[in-house]
C-alpha cells in the first residue's frame, strides 16, 4: 500500500512534506552553477553593472530559472549561458559556493557532493583554472565547517571542449585529490559529443584513485548510457533514466552495479520525460537498480531535495520506504573517503529511528515488499 493511499489528500500532502523536511538527506548530483540564489545574482549584477537582460531578482528569474516556458534540453542549458556572467571575482565565486552549501544544510542535507565546471567559472573573466579550483576548495572547506554538512567536490569536464581541457581538469583533480576533491564528471550535449574521446583522461583519473561519474541517458537514449559504461567505466551515471528503453542496457547497469543519480524535476524541465506520470523512477526500482534521488540544479529548477522527495511520493507514487532504500544506495555510492563511509552510514541510520520501519528499509530488510 502506498503512503498516499492511507491518508486524505490534504493531510497526506502536509504529512509527506513535513516528513521530507525532517529526513536526513544525501545529494550526490548537484551542480554549483545551478545553485545560485536569485537575490545574490541581483546583487552581483547591480554591483558590477553586468551586461545582462535584467538586474533585479524577479526580472532575472525567467533568464536563470525554469518558469512556464516549454520544456527542452537546449532551453534548460540556455539558463547557464546567462549564469556564467556572475562569476565576477574570487569573492563572488566563493560566495556562491558557501551559499550553495548553506542552502543544502538548511534542507537537512547531511552529505553533499557539489560538482562544478572550472571552465564555466573562469572563462568570462579569464581566471586561471587552478586559481578557480583553489577558491572553490577553500570556500567548501569553510562552509562545511560552518554548517556541519560534509561536502565533497567533483570536477566536471565539458563534452564540447577540446580534449586538452579535459586533460587539464583531470590534472587539477589529481593535484587536489584528497578529503574534498573526490572525483570527475562528464557533462554536456550527449548527442553531439559522445564519450569515446574521453577514454584517456577518465582512465588516468581512475588510476590516480579518483571516483568517476558521467551524464548519460538524459538528452540521448540508452545508447548514451551504453557508451558511457563501455568507454568510461564510471561508478555512477548522472540521470540514466532512458536506460529503461533498452533491456540490454538495463542488464549492463545491473551487472556492473552502477548507481543512477536520478533528478525527477530536472528530467521534466529538460524534456527528458514528458510528465511525472511517465517518469521511470519506480520502474528503475523494479528492475533492481541502485537508484538515488537528487536535485541537479536546485535554483534553476526552483526545487530542494525535500521537494524531490515529495514529488517522488506524492506525484510518482513511490512508497516512502523506498526513500530509505535510496538513502542506503546513496551511502554506498558516495565518493566519500572509504574510512568515513561507516560514519555516514551510522549517522543516517541513527537519524531514522523515529519513523517505524525506516531502519529496516535502510538496512535492506523487506524493501521489495513496497514495490
Amino acid at each position: 500500500m502506498r503512503y498516499r493511499d492511507t491518508l486524505a489528500p490534504k493531510e497526506d500532502h502536509k504529512r509527506i512534506r513535513r516528513w521530507a523536511r525532517q529526513l536526513p538527506k544525501i545529494d550526490l548530483h548537484r551542480h554549483l552553477e545551478g545553485s545560485l540564489r536569485l537575490s545574490t545574482l541581483a546583487e552581483i549584477a547591480r554591483k558590477h553593472g553586468l551586461d545582462i537582460p535584467a538586474r533585479d531578482a524577479e526580472s532575472l528569474r525567467p533568464y536563470v530559472q525554469v518558469t512556464e516556458e516549454t520544456a527542452g534540453f537546449q532551453r534548460f542549458l540556455g539558463k547557464f549561458r546567462v549564469l556564467r556572467h556572475f562569476y565576477t571575482s574570487r569573492e563572488a565565486v566563493q560566495r556562491v559556493v558557501r551559499e550553495a552549501i548553506v542552502d543544502a544544510a538548511e534542507d537537512n542535507i547531511r552529505y553533499l557532493e557539489l560538482r562544478f565546471n572550472p571552465l564555466a567559472l573562469a572563462n568570462v573573466h579569464h581566471f586561471p583554472l587552478d586559481e578557480v579550483v583553489a577558491w572553490v576548495i577553500q570556500a567548501t572547506d569553510d562552509a562545511a565547517l560552518e554548517t556541519g554538512t560534509r561536502t565533497c567536490l567533483i570536477l566536471q569536464i565539458p563534452r564540447n571542449e577540446p580534449l586538452a581541457v579535459a586533460e587539464e581538469i583531470v590534472d587539477l583533480a589529481i593535484e587536489h585529490f584528497g578529503p574534498l576533491v573526490r572525483g570527475i564528471d562528464l557533462a554536456g550535449d550527449e548527442q553531439r559529443f559522445p564519450p569515446e574521446k574521453f577514454v584517456a583522461p577518465f582512465r588516468r583519473a581512475r588510476e590516480a584513485g579518483l571516483a568517476t561519474t558521467a551524464h548519460a541517458g538524459e538528452a540521448a537514449g540508452p545508447e548514451s548510457v551504453r557508451g558511457a559504461i563501455q568507454y568510461l567505466n564510471p561508478q555512477r551515471i548522472g540521470h540514466g533514466v532512458r536506460a529503461v528503453e533498452s533491456s540490454e542496457v538495463i542488464q549492463m547497469v545491473y551487472e556492473r552495479g552502477i548507481t543512477l543519480e536520478v533528478c525527477p524535476t530536472s528530467n521534466i524541465h529538460t524534456g527528458v520525460v514528458r510528465g511525472l506520470s511517465q517518469h521511470p523512477l519506480i520502474d528503475l526500482f523494479n528492475l533492481r537498480l541502485y537508484v538515488t534521488l537528487n536535485t541537479d540544479d536546485p535554483s534553476v529548477s526552483d526545487t530542494t531535495l525535500s521537494d524531490e522527495y515529495v514529488v517522488a511520493v506524492s506525484d510518482l507514487g513511490l512508497a516512502p520506504q523506498l526513500i530509505y532504500a535510496m538513502l542506503r544506495h546513496s551511502v554506498n555510492a558516495a565518493f566519500i573517503p572509504a574510512e568515513e563511509r561507516t560514519w555516514l552510514r551510522e549517522m543516517i541510520r541513527n537519524s531514522l529511528w523515529q519513523w517505524p520501519g525506516a531502519v529496516d528499509c535502510f538496512d535492506g530488510v523487506n524493501t521489495r515488499a513496497f514495490l
